[in-house]
């Protein structure tokens, strides 16, 4: 056990007193949002016995709850174990001294990254891959099985929604004349090109969508999309979105009826909040990377070639594991999802439930 030293002097010199040192566990986490969301389950697991340190992208605070202390990954303590012999320095010692356990899921394969933590923590690191060596295996499965923790049952990644961001949402539904409307949210682009849908292929269901009594279209942008441009005639009579943290985001996917995007952080995301979610996948695994939440629908077509290697994922000349996948197939899909949950007569999610 580790403790530290309280020093009370008074006039009868009082002895040193031994307390114990609160449990603190430090997790380094170097994901994006999809791997993110992916690993909620296992970070849940890891916080129930202690005290959580967690560095990542600073920006995932806002995605777990006030007990985990976020942090980004993106500082000294952290570089400097890349460099053989950082173990001795008395910064390092006293920074990774302070936790009982640590687990990281970055620099398993930089031999000075181990060797220099496990020095430095005094063997009380565990370092792990970032993804499994099966890749049929979910990666959230994968996250738990390193965290102690079989998953007999799918885990399904929670996320508590925070009052300052549905405060936000209401004010930007009033804004935007969503009250009383069928919200569909709309993710056309993702990590890679080649993960995303044809553009033509979403306008064609937002056309359709916005034909329907009280249609409303959110189109969710991120950086890259906002740049090239590609996606303006998809917003055009709708609801551009784009700039928002993390919060924000969550809030305003939970509060809307459904939604489609790609294989992206969004969709995971989106899955997470438990919106009728339909996402689409391509190149990549379903087995290892499909979100997962009890309203999701993941929509592939399964040819012959997917799931494929990032590089052959680059070079491919057809994609036809996308563009042969019809806007009217989605539309039926989507249609079918908006009726079993009775999105008509709002029996869609209960947003008061946040």
């Amino acid at each position: 056990m580790v403790y530290f030293c309280e020093l009370e002097v008074n006039e009868t010199k009082a002895p040193i007193m031994l307390q114990p040192a609160p449990k603190r566990r430090l997790v380094l986490f170097p994901g994006a949002l999809g791997d993110f969301v992916c690993f909620l389950p296992a970070l849940e697991v890891l916080s129930k016995a202690e005290q959580i340190d967690l560095l990542a992208h600073s920006e995932f605070a806002d995605l777990v709850s006030p007990a985990v202390n976020v942090g980004s990954l993106e500082r000294y303590e952290i570089r400097r174990l890349f460099v053989p012999g950082a173990a001795q320095e008395k910064r390092l010692r006293e920074f990774f001294g302070a936790y009982s356990s640590i687990f990281s899921w970055m620099g398993s394969g930089q031999s000075a990254f181990v060797r220099e933590l496990d020095s430095v923590s005094q063997g009380r690191a565990a370092v792990f891959p970032f993804q499994p060596e099966q890749k049929r295996m979910h990666q959230a499965d994968y996250y738990l099985a390193c965290a102690g923790r079989s998953s007999p049952e799918t885990s399904i990644p929670e996320i508590p929604l925070k009052p300052d961001a549905l405060a936000w949402c209401e004010d930007y539904w009033h804004e935007h004349s969503l009250d009383g409307k069928q919200v569909i949210a709309l993710a056309p682009g993702s990590g890679s090109l080649q993960k995303n849908w044809p553009a033509s292929s979403f306008r064609a269901v937002a056309e359709w969508w916005r034909r329907r009594p009280g249609g409303a279209v959110m189109v969710l942008l991120g950086p890259v999309e906002e740049e090239t441009g590609d996606y303006t005639a998809l917003w055009r009579g709708g609801v551009r979105v784009c700039g928002l943290n993390l919060g924000q985001l969550a809030a305003l996917l939970a509060r809307s009826d459904l939604y489609l995007g790609n294989d992206s952080g969004v969709s995971h995301l989106a899955a997470a909040v438990g919106v009728v979610s339909l996402v689409l996948f391509g190149p990549s695994s379903v087995d290892q990377w499909a979100p997962r939440g009890n309203n999701v629908t993941v929509f592939s077509q399964n040819v012959e070639c997917a799931p494929c290697a990032a590089p052959v994922m680059k070079s491919c000349p057809h994609r036809r594991c996308l563009t042969t996948l019809g806007p009217e197939s989605i539309i039926a899909e989507l249609d079918k999802r908006r009726e079993k949950r009775h999105l008509d007569k709002g029996g869609g999610r209960d947003y008061s439930d946040f």
